[in-house]
């Protein structure tokens, strides 16, 4: 998963230039990004604990249900070129990293990653994602034909599902973690969201021994103690 950050970014083009496949090559690692519209987002850290069980278990059913069949998945990091228009390979503007990706026509594939549309992209937001995710690439996958884009919230435990109809995402719906997700592209294909979610951690919290609360009762304690003495003196 990507976010704009203070890191150091490739120097910025002017209004009418825009970054291209061929400038994403010559950059180094620490220099990274996912490009939309030819705009630069750079990597954020490495995700956290929670994204990556989501992910590692997403994709393994995913995985168990296409077997030996045509449709391969992939995780991220694992390019993505989306073209305009007029666009070539190199000229390409567009070039991003779901978390996974299903692809099921292997003539899209080369040794850098994806040319063209997946099947199906999932997301797997986070708080520093999740407006890049759930619009520009959103917008993106729904431009470029990408056929079923789900959106995983880790956090607030919610699924989002969208499909192709007519060119437009539709929406299929938005589940809790009481749901069992279905895919539309992929029929027979269902997964639990509750079993692919990180499991709630409670923390619990330790009483402050210096609070107001816990010293009043043990101060009434003590002065009853001293009445009474007195009484029986």
């Amino acid at each position: 998963m990507f976010k704009e950050s203070a890191m150091t970014l490739p120097a910025r083009k002017t209004e009418t230039e825009r970054f291209t496949y061929a400038d994403y090559l010559t950059w180094t690692d620490d220099e990274r990004c996912e490009l939309i519209d030819g705009q630069t987002y750079a990597m954020s850290p490495a995700p956290g604990t929670a994204h990556q069980e989501v992910l590692l278990k997403l994709a393994s059913k995913i995985q168990a249900f296409m077997g030996k069949g045509p449709c391969q998945v992939f995780v991220a990091p694992f390019d993505v070129r989306l073209a305009e228009a007029g666009e070539n390979t190199s000229s390409c503007s567009n070039v991003v990293q779901p978390d996974i990706s299903v692809i099921c026509d292997s003539d899209k594939l080369d040794e850098k990653g994806c040319i063209g549309a997946p099947d199906w992209a999932i997301e797997i937001l986070s708080p520093s994602t999740s407006s890049k995710d759930q619009v520009k690439k959103r917008h993106l996958y729904e431009k470029h034909g990408v056929k079923e884009f789900w959106l995983i919230h880790p956090t607030e435990r919610t699924a989002t599902i969208y499909y192709l109809k007519s060119g437009n995402y539709a929406l299929k719906g938005i589940y809790d973690d009481t749901a069992t997700l279905k895919s539309h592209e992929f029929k027979g294909l269902s997964v639990r969201l509750k079993e692919i979610l990180p499991v709630i951690r409670v923390v619990k919290e330790k009483v402050c021994p210096y609070c107001a609360n816990r010293n009043k009762p043990a101060e009434n304690k003590k002065h009853a103690t001293r009445s009474k003495g007195k009484t029986q003196e």
